[in-house]
């Protein structure tokens, strides 16, 4: 069996490295034995080992993703704004029927900003924005409604240059996200409404549709799809692993572990990278039994886990927030500290997770090495969080 990488990473982008030797059993339980040897390092972008440094030309279509689509609707409102609505300050909810009022009053009440979003969609959007060019490298698959949120989302998307094909239905609104800010703080009204109404045999087996599907070397999908359309995630990642590409996935929240479980684990025999963050892979440890909460256990654990194509080594990617990123080369455990920024600076850390996938996907769809897509995956991280929202600047300034 092949070695596996294992990333861990926080919230903010922060990763560390964990490595292991071929485990004797692909069960869960022959890792327990297998103990990494920690080194803690700066980065070491010229290593050669890691990195060719070769130059990749990129063409449309190398990037898909498939998610949960939602539109963005960002306003400055008033404390009574919040309690007609029974909202509290920072808090992260879904809509409930009290709060269907919301969406149309926040835009007839406010100035407001609006932006492709949904875990998935941003993820690619900044990988797109890390890339710049050419455009449409990133394509991504979801369901909008047939209204005026879908008409403004598709001109988003189209604003952010990625390759948006949506599957469209009247039956359910467009899946919108509401952030009510006052001040600094800053409450989330999500409602998926079309989002939960993808049809696998309606968008993705249309041949035009699987064309796109073929052409990329990269995929990513966040396990919040997971709830919606199990099916698909299936058909790209068997296609992903039949082809020797590349599947990511996101653990995405807790109660994708927990509740949803059965089909996680149904894809995860094809999952070459897997991102998530300390409390997810907690939750995760624990449904699957591991019996330990010492994430370096976990990594190990959740690397020995089936795999389907070994041509590839898996590679697993547990955020934590602002402690070091983790992840495994060989026998080595290598530690990579985020960033340094100011308290200060931190506007908003909710888009962090996404945007550390988005610049690690924007390295690894050009080929670089592992560390250099955790290095882009923590400026993404860094750049996002000096924001509101999941919003970043014209060009980044990365090198």
């Amino acid at each position: 069996m092949s070695n596996f990488f294992i990333i861990i990473c926080g919230e903010e982008g922060s990763c560390s490295l964990y490595s292991l030797p071929p485990a004797v059993s692909s069960s869960p339980d022959s890792a327990a034995s297998t103990q990494p040897i920690l080194i803690k390092r700066k980065y070491q972008w010229k290593n050669k080992n890691m990195s060719t440094g070769r130059k990749i030309a990129l063409s449309e279509n190398t990037l898909f993703g498939m998610g949960n689509p939602l539109l963005d609707i960002s306003a400055v409102v008033d404390k009574d704004f919040l309690d007609k609505f029974g909202l509290k300050l920072n808090d992260q909810i879904l809509a409930e029927d009290k709060h269907k009022a919301l969406f149309e009053e926040i835009v007839k009440r406010n100035k407001v900003e609006y932006h492709a979003g949904g875990s998935t969609q941003n993820s690619v959007k900044i990988a797109q924005w890390m890339i710049q060019k050419p455009h449409k490298v990133a394509t991504f698959f979801g369901c909008i409604g047939t209204d005026h949120f879908g008409e403004i989302l598709k001109k988003k998307a189209e604003e952010a240059h990625v390759d948006a094909h949506y599957y469209e239905q009247n039956e359910e609104p467009t899946g919108t996200c509401a952030a009510c800010i006052t001040g600094d703080n800053r409450s989330l009204v999500a409602n998926l409404a079309a989002a939960n109404c993808y049809k696998k045999e309606k968008h993705l087996d249309l041949d035009s549709n699987w064309e796109l599907v073929k052409k990329a070397k990269v995929y990513y999908i966040a396990g919040f799809f997971l709830t919606v359309s199990p099916d698909s995630i299936l058909k790209v990642a068997k296609h992903a692993s039949d082809n020797n590409k590349i599947f990511c996935m996101n653990l995405s929240a807790p109660f994708i572990s927990q509740f949803f479980k059965e089909p996680l684990m149904k894809v995860m025999p094809y999952v070459d990278i897997l991102f998530g963050n300390e409390t997810e892979a907690a939750t995760f440890a624990k449904e699957l039994g591991f019996e330990t909460d010492d994430i370096a256990e976990i990594a190990k654990k959740t690397q020995n886990l089936p795999k389907e194509n070994m041509k590839r080594q898996r590679v697993v990617v547990f955020t934590q927030g602002k402690d070091d990123t983790v992840a495994t080369v060989g026998e080595k455990v290598t530690m990579f500290p985020v960033l340094d920024i100011d308290q200060n600076d931190i506007v908003d850390t909710n888009g962090a997770g996404d945007a550390f996938v988005g610049g690690f996907l924007s390295a690894l769809v050009q080929e670089h090495a592992l560390e250099e897509c955790i290095r882009a995956g923590h400026y993404a991280a860094n750049v996002i969080i000096r924001r509101v929202g999941c919003t970043f600047p014209e060009k980044p300034d990365f090198h």
